[in-house]
């Protein structure tokens, strides 16, 4: 739905897997053998992803300034709590949050993901789209970081057409 590139670097992973889901349609990418294939997921892990994924829709629409239902804080850390996760040092001497183990699973990915893009400052700026009828995951490029919507010619003309509409009528 976004009219713009994907998130940058680690980020496309959660915007990745929070748009797995179509609100509007209900369809979920996750019930399907590619989809689950994307995340390196087994149909025993979805249930597990669908948690995360929602928990992590959540943080997004805190970062468009949304109420989200619900506090986001204490689900997450606890999905994110037994991530193994390790620092690494490379010869240049930069220092990387890695997951333990390899293959990595997909919470120590995200929970690695979250690390670097916050502490390169990128995080916040990955948000939900306003529509209820939405909710798609975006990364705002916008400078002053305050974008609303997923897309301005689709969710953001229907939120503006709305308010001209209650307005006249």
């Amino acid at each position: 739905m976004s009219e713009k590139d994907s998130a940058p670097g680690v980020l496309v992973l959660i915007e990745s897997l929070v748009n797995t889901l179509d609100v509007e349609t209900g369809a979920d990418t996750l019930d399907t053998v590619d989809g689950r294939a994307a995340f390196g997921l087994t149909e025993r892990e979805v249930p597990e992803a669908r948690e995360l994924r929602e928990a992590l829709r959540t943080a997004c629409l805190a970062h468009a300034g949304h109420r989200p239902p619900g506090d986001v804080a204490p689900l997450l850390d606890r999905l994110l709590a037994g991530a193994p996760l390790r620092v690494t040092v490379d010869a240049a001497g930069a220092a990387a949050l890695r997951p333990a183990t390899e293959p990595a699973g997909l919470t120590a990915r995200v929970a690695a993901a979250i690390a670097t893009a916050a502490a390169d400052g990128t995080w916040a700026r990955l948000k939900a789209c306003e529509a209820e009828d939405c909710r798609w995951a975006y990364y705002d490029r916008s400078p002053a970081g305050r974008r609303r919507w997923c897309s301005m010619s689709v969710c953001g003309a229907r939120a503006k057409m709305r308010t001209y509409r209650a307005k006249r009528g």
